[in-house]
């Protein structure tokens, strides 16, 4: 039977791989929308400053679930293909996680401290943010699609 087959270790692995995607990778949706909104709009600056302090963690929390969840669906696969593939995305997605969160973050909540959260960020900045809002879609959809393609290669 279905059940009788079935390798709960895998199921669970997958599951809170799938879990991270779904948490990093809707709250990377909401932000960049918000981000790409803000570039002309104070209205939307502002909201990106206010909205960043909820989706911040959960990428965090995003990224991590998607390891953990790797590193148990994968335990019997070789670090080659699309397992290492999936590794150099969550080392992107750390790093540029680390850059938005201990540059970008401090930034946005001093402007808001000094009363200038629904002013538009400088040309400079905007230009970071928006590489690095790329990096994750990339990392984020690039990743998914990778798992899928996986999913149906097996």
């Amino acid at each position: 039977m279905l059940f009788e087959s079935t390798n709960w270790i895998e199921v669970i692995g997958l599951f809170i791989f799938l879990a991270g995607f779904v948490i990093g990778l809707g709250a990377v949706t909401v932000i960049d929308i918000h981000g790409f909104l803000g570039r002309k709009s104070s209205y939307w600056t502002e909201a990106t400053t206010r909205t960043h302090k909820v989706t911040k963690p959960l990428i965090w929390a995003g990224i991590i679930l998607a390891i953990i969840g790797g590193l148990i669906f994968y335990r019997s696969e070789s670090l080659a293909g699309i397992p290492l593939i999936h590794a150099v995305i969550a080392v992107a997605l750390i790093l540029n996680g680390y850059f938005l969160s201990f540059k970008v973050s401090p930034f946005l909540l001093k402007r808001e401290k000094e009363g200038k959260s629904g002013e538009l960020l400088p040309q400079s900045w905007q230009n970071k943010i928006m590489v690095s809002l790329i990096v994750s879609d990339v990392g984020w959809w690039g990743g998914l699609a990778l798992l899928a393609a996986y999913l149906l290669n097996r």
